[in-house]
């Protein structure tokens, strides 16, 4: 499968169960792991696990391969490796709090799909940048809550929790001298 095809039908099925904010980033001068990085929002854990879901059915059905899909049990941060792309599907508070889009800054932001098969195909440019909003609106920001950690972190930490208890206890304790 071409990279212009599995681009298109990731897309596609992003758009069939109404991801927000899809962004496709060309990575290839920063990184040579993967070639397109696809960031969508959804706005619930069931929706971005949706989401996931239909993006793995779908290329598969189209003859591309899934080499894994990360994040299902929480549902607040997917990832799915298809190899020369990765596709992150965050929830909108979990995107705005780790701001992909500003770490991989260097990435060039490729925003129509008729463009991205032009660029990839061809060669040429990406499209010049839209802004995403007006000048003059106002941008109003609700309170989030801090996305959970990821399992691995939590592990950490629990453990390291459990060690420095253990220490203090076997430090507090009374020998047979202290009787």
């Amino acid at each position: 499968m071409t990279l212009a095809k599995l681009v298109k039908t990731i897309v596609a099925a992003l758009e069939e169960i109404k991801a927000r904010d899809v962004e496709v980033l060309d990575v290839r001068k920063i990184t040579t792991l993967f070639d397109r990085m696809i960031i969508a929002s959804g706005e619930s854990t069931r929706q971005t696990r949706a989401i996931a879901n239909n993006v793995a059915e779908k290329v598969k059905a189209a003859g591309g391969a899934v080499y894994g899909i990360e994040g299902e049990q929480t549902g607040e941060w997917i990832l799915v490796d298809l190899g020369d792309v990765l596709v992150h599907v965050m929830q909108t508070a979990v995107r705005a709090h780790y701001n992909l889009e500003e770490l991989w800054a260097e990435a060039k932001n490729i925003k129509k799909m008729s463009a991205v098969a032009k660029t990839i195909e061809t060669g040429a440019k990406a499209p010049a940048q839209q802004p995403r909003e007006q000048p003059g609106e106002p941008q109003v920001e609700s309170p989030v809550e801090p996305p959970a950690e990821p399992p691995a972190v939590r592990r950490r930490r629990a453990s390291a929790r459990t060690a420095s208890t253990v220490r203090k206890n076997k430090i507090g304790r009374s020998g047979p001298d202290e009787a």
